[in-house]
C-alpha cells in the first residue's frame, strides 16, 4: 500500500499481482459505462492531454488482448486530486450519479448557471420585501437588505469553492451530501434535512398557491369586468397550474430545463421590473407614512424586528440548490467546475440586486405603511387596478405565473433525485421513464393537496424564512471551517465562526418571532379553504 499508483485514461499495467490482489479494481457496473449522458460529457474528467478517440472508449470486454492482467480505469470515474490521482482505492465513487436527474448530464456551464440562479434566487418572495421595511425603517431596512445580501453572497462563494474537493477526488453534487461529510449523516438529518426539504417540496407548494391564485386574477383582468363567462374556482386553478407544472417537470434533468430556468428567469426580472417602475410612476399614495410600526410592549417591538429580518432573509434563499447547479459542469484539474460557476453566479445575483434594491426602495417609497401584506403584487391590484392599461396588469400576472412554473422545476429537481435514489439503490439500475413520469406527476399532486389543505402558508413568511435561514447563511461557514480547516484564530477562521454562531443565533430568534407574530396577528387558518 505504500507504492504510488499513476492511474490515467489509458490502461496501466500494475505491480505483480501479488501486490495488485491486495488492492481490488474499484469500478461502476457496466450499465454507467455506456450511460449515453457520459458519452456525451464525462463525470470526471482529465482534461491532461487530448487523446485519440478509440482510448476514450471503455471496452466492451474485461478480458485484455495480452495475457499480463490490466486495470482498466474509464476517464469518468477518475477522481479529482494530484496528477498521479493518489489514492483512487479510497475514493468514493458513487455509480448512481449516471442514474439520477441532477448528475446526469454533465454538459453544463456559464451561462446555465446563470439561468438557473437567477431563476431560483428571484421568485415572488421577493415581492413582500417592502413589508420588511414597515417595521425596520428607511435607514435599518436598507441596512439589513445590503448586509444580508453581502452575507449571503459570501456563504454563496464558499459553497462553490466547497463543491470540489482536490485532497480527497470528491465533487460534492448535492446539498446534503457536504452537510453530511461536515456533521456526519445523523447529526446532518437534524440539522439541515428539514430546512432543505421545506426549501424544495415547501417553496413548490407555495408555488403553486401563488401560480393558481394570480392565475385567476390574470383571467379576470383579461376578461374584464363586464365579462359574464363564468370562472373557476380557486382549488381549480390551482389544479390548472399543477397540471402545467406537472407536464414541465417530464423533462428528464437539470440540464435539460436550462432553457425552462431562462425564461423564468426574464419574467422574473420583467415583472419585478413592471412592479416597481409602474408604483413609483404613479407616485406616492396619499396620506402614506414612512414612521416604523411599532408594538405596545418591548417584546412585542423586538419580535416584530426579527420577524421583518426573516422575511428579508427569506427573500435571499436559493443556496440549496447551489451544489445541485454547479454538479451539472464537467471538472478537470485544469479546468475545474467553480470557475465558470462562479462566472455565472456574479451576473446572476448583480442582476438579483438590480431587481430585490428598486422593488424594496420603491415599494416602500411609493406605498409606505399602507403596503399590504400580500407584498407589492397585491398593492399593484389593490390600488392602480383601475388607473393602470389592463394590458400592463395582464403582463404582470402572465410574468408570476410563467416564472413560478419555471422556478417549481428548479425547485423540485431535488425531490426528484431524491426520490428516484431510492429505486436506484434497492434496484441497481437507472429508473425507468413511465417509472420516472409517475413519480414526478404524484409529487407535483401532493403539493397541490398540501397547497389546498394549508392555502395560509405564504402568511408565515418571517417564520419560514427562520427555519431555512442556517442552510442559506451559517452552514456554509461551519462546512468551510470543516473542510477547509483554517488556522486557527487566523482572520477567516474568526470570520467564519462569528458569522455561523450568529447565524444559528439569529435563526432560532427568528423562529421564536415567526411563532409569536403568527399566533398574535391572528393568522387567518383556513385548511381546505383557498380564497
Amino acid at each position: 500500500m505504500a507504492d504510488a499508483f499513476e492511474f490515467g485514461s489509458t490502461p496501466a499495467t500494475p505491480k505483480p499481482a501479488s501486490v495488485a490482489a491486495s488492492t481490488p479494481p474499484i469500478s461502476a457496473p457496466p450499465s454507467q459505462f455506456h450511460s449515453p449522458s457520459l458519452s456525451r460529457s464525462p463525470l470526471l474528467s482529465t482534461g491532461d492531454h487530448i487523446q485519440p478517440a478509440s482510448t476514450n472508449r471503455t471496452p466492451r470486454t474485461s478480458t485484455p488482448k495480452i495475457s499480463t492482467p490490466r486495470l482498466r480505469t474509464p476517464r469518468f470515474i477518475t477522481p479529482l486530486g494530484s496528477p498521479i490521482r493518489r489514492a483512487l482505492h479510497l475514493t468514493k465513487l458513487d455509480p448512481q450519479d449516471a442514474w439520477l436527474p441532477i448528475t446526469e448530464s454533465r454538459n453544463g456551464n456559464k451561462f446555465y448557471a446563470a439561468f438557473h440562479c437567477l431563476c431560483s434566487g428571484i421568485g415572488v418572495q421577493a415581492l413582500i420585501l417592502p413589508v420588511a421595511f414597515t417595521t425596520l425603517g428607511w435607514a435599518w431596512g436598507v441596512i439589513d437588505m445590503t448586509l444580508t445580501f453581502l452575507w449571503q453572497l459570501y456563504t454563496l462563494y464558499l459553497l462553490v469553492q466547497l463543491h470540489e474537493s482536490t485532497e480527497q477526488g470528491i465533487r460534492y453534487s448535492r446539498y446534503m451530501q457536504l452537510a453530511n461529510a461536515t456533521f456526519g449523516e445523523k447529526l446532518s438529518k437534524w440539522l439541515a434535512l428539514v430546512p432543505i426539504m421545506y426549501l424544495s417540496a415547501g417553496t413548490c407548494i407555495a408555488l403553486i398557491i401563488i401560480g393558481g391564485s394570480t392565475s385567476k386574477m390574470f383571467f379576470q383582468t383579461v376578461c374584464g369586468e363586464t365579462c359574464n363567462v363564468k370562472t373557476l374556482t380557486t382549488v381549480e386553478w390551482y389544479l390548472v397550474f399543477t397540471c402545467g407544472a406537472v407536464v414541465l417537470s417530464q423533462l428528464p434533468n437539470m440540464n435539460s430545463i436550462a432553457g425552462v430556468s431562462l425564461i423564468g428567469a426574464i419574467t422574473a426580472v420583467g415583472y419585478c421590473t413592471i412592479i416597481w417602475a409602474v408604483s413609483v410612476a404613479e407616485g406616492r399614495m396619499p396620506g402614506v407614512s414612512y414612521n416604523p410600526v411599532r408594538g405596545s410592549s418591548d417584546i412585542e417591538r423586538v419580535f416584530d424586528v426579527l420577524n421583518a429580518l426573516g422575511i428579508i432573509a427569506f427573500a435571499f434563499r436559493g443556496h440549496n440548490l447551489i451544489l445541485e447547479i454547479q454538479a451539472t459542469m464537467p471538472s478537470s484539474e485544469k479546468h475545474p467546475s467553480r470557475v465558470p460557476m462562479w462566472k455565472g453566479v456574479k451576473v446572476a445575483y448583480a442582476l438579483i440586486a438590480m431587481c430585490l434594491f428598486p422593488l424594496a426602495i420603491g415599494g416602500y417609497w411609493a406605498y409606505g405603511q399602507m403596503i399590504p401584506t400580500g407584498g407589492m403584487l397585491t398593492a399593484l391590484f389593490m390600488f392602480h387596478g383601475r388607473d393602470t392599461s389592463r394590458f400592463i396588469l395582464a403582463l404582470t400576472s402572465l410574468f408570476v405565473i410563467i416564472n413560478a412554473l419555471s422556478s417549481f422545476q428548479i425547485y423540485g429537481m431535488p425531490m426528484f433525485d431524491d426520490l428516484e435514489s431510492l429505486y436506484t439503490r434497492r434496484m441497481k439500475k437507472p429508473c425507468p421513464w413511465w417509472l420516472r413520469a409517475i413519480i414526478r406527476a404524484l409529487f407535483g399532486f401532493l403539493c397541490f393537496f398540501v397547497a389546498v389543505a394549508i392555502p395560509f402558508l405564504g402568511s408565515m413568511a418571517g417564520l419560514i424564512g427562520g427555519i431555512a435561514l442556517p442552510v442559506t447563511l451559517a452552514y456554509p461557514c461551519f462546512m468551510w471551517l470543516k473542510m477547509k480547516k483554517p488556522e486557527m484564530y487566523s482572520p477567516m477562521w474568526f470570520l467564519n465562526w462569528g458569522l455561523g454562531i450568529f447565524g444559528l443565533a439569529l435563526s432560532g430568534a427568528q423562529i421564536a418571532a415567526g411563532i409569536y407574530v403568527v399566533v398574535s396577528t391572528g393568522t387567518k387558518v383556513s385548511f381546505f379553504n383557498p380564497q
